[in-house]
């Protein structure tokens, strides 16, 4: 499959560090980011081939986040796994209600993950993109 790019996006450290440390020996390439500006930024920089993003961040939250990637064509097909203490169903309708578009995302994993899943999904993902 090669070695990818994956955008690791939370305000939490210790996420960021543990979801660095699962997908470590995976051989991808990880970049990191603390919030959604800088996701957007760095996905300005260069396109991940993958965004693994919080909801809840400061500055600007994940609902943000996807609304301005699904906005743009360059990034509309960008692939997501949304991870999140936020629960699917409140996080669908919150979006669906601001936006009036289903929260079209590749995948969705609950807060705190399983490291195998975990894994196993973002390489589902990496394979089809």
């Amino acid at each position: 499959m090669g070695k990818k790019l994956i955008l690791i996006a939370d305000d939490d450290p210790d996420v960021r560090e543990s979801l660095k440390l699962m997908l470590e020996m995976t051989g991808h390439e990880l970049v990191f980011a603390a919030n959604g500006e800088e996701v957007l930024e760095k996905i300005g920089e260069r396109v991940p081939d993958l965004l693994i993003l919080d909801l809840l961040m400061p500055k600007m939250d994940g609902f943000e986040v996807i609304k301005r990637l699904k906005k743009d064509v360059q990034f509309s097909n960008l692939p997501i796994l949304i991870l999140t203490s936020v629960k699917k169903q409140a996080s669908e309708r919150r979006y669906e209600l601001e936006t009036g578009l289903s929260l079209d995302v590749d995948d969705y994993i609950e807060k705190p993950v399983n490291p195998k899943d975990f894994i196993h999904r973002v390489e589902k993902i990496l394979k089809r993109s």
